[in-house]
């Protein structure tokens, strides 16, 4: 655990540092306020590693959540630290929302609902599906058993809210499959992002 806060703390440090130099995303102006930039570099390392990182509780998962954004990660420390650290995660979210936006899908038409009882409802791009759900809270690992697969995923904690990500298998069935997207060349270029790194995850920022 000490280890993980040191871990958290120094990425937060340099990103930090990051945010506040002229030419990182900006135009040399810092008009944004300290806890605008907080909280980015907070959600960005809350939700980057998955294995090893922070997950909730049973009923921590419980109610309707909505999507707030694109969100990307690694299985763990090691993997995201070989595939090039956060900046790549800024990259792979990016794209992601380029694509998204192509295909479609926003906070109105996709959500994930987890109920009592391990039943959960969910709609991407518009497309209602529903089934059961098992969730192991020590490691975030969640399998959406629908009315035509078993889609298996991984959900962490980022600051706004929860990632709920999958391997780019999982994620083309799930857009494919369940969201009928009929944008292939948007599907294909989510799957791509999944399969760039080793240990790469794409998916949905939820927030209630």
């Amino acid at each position: 655990m000490k280890k993980t806060f040191l871990t958290i703390l120094a990425a937060m440090t340099l990103l930090l540092s990051s945010c506040l130099t002229p030419g990182f995303g900006t135009t040399g102006s810092t008009t944004n306020s300290s806890n605008d930039v907080w909280g980015s570099v907070l959600g960005t390392v809350l939700g980057q590693v998955l294995l090893g990182g922070m997950t909730f509780d049973q009923s921590g998962l419980l109610g309707s959540w909505n999507y707030n954004a694109p969100s990307a990660a690694f299985t763990t420390q090691q993997t995201l630290t070989k595939a090039g650290g956060t900046a790549t995660i800024a990259n792979m979210s990016s794209s992601l929302a380029s694509n998204y936006s192509n295909i479609g899908i926003n906070r109105n038409n996709t959500s994930f609902s987890f109920l009592a009882g391990n039943k959960f409802s969910a709609k991407v791009n518009g497309i209602p599906f529903s089934g059961t759900y098992t969730y192991n809270p020590q490691n975030g690992e969640i399998a959406l058993k629908t009315a035509t697969e078993t889609l298996k995923g991984n959900v962490t904690k980022t600051e706004k809210g929860m990632g709920l990500m999958f391997d780019s298998t999982q994620m083309a069935n799930l857009l494919q499959k369940e969201g009928k997207v009929s944008n292939a060349a948007a599907v294909q270029a989510v799957s791509k992002l999944a399969k760039s790194a080793n240990g790469a995850r794409v998916g949905f920022e939820l927030t209630k």
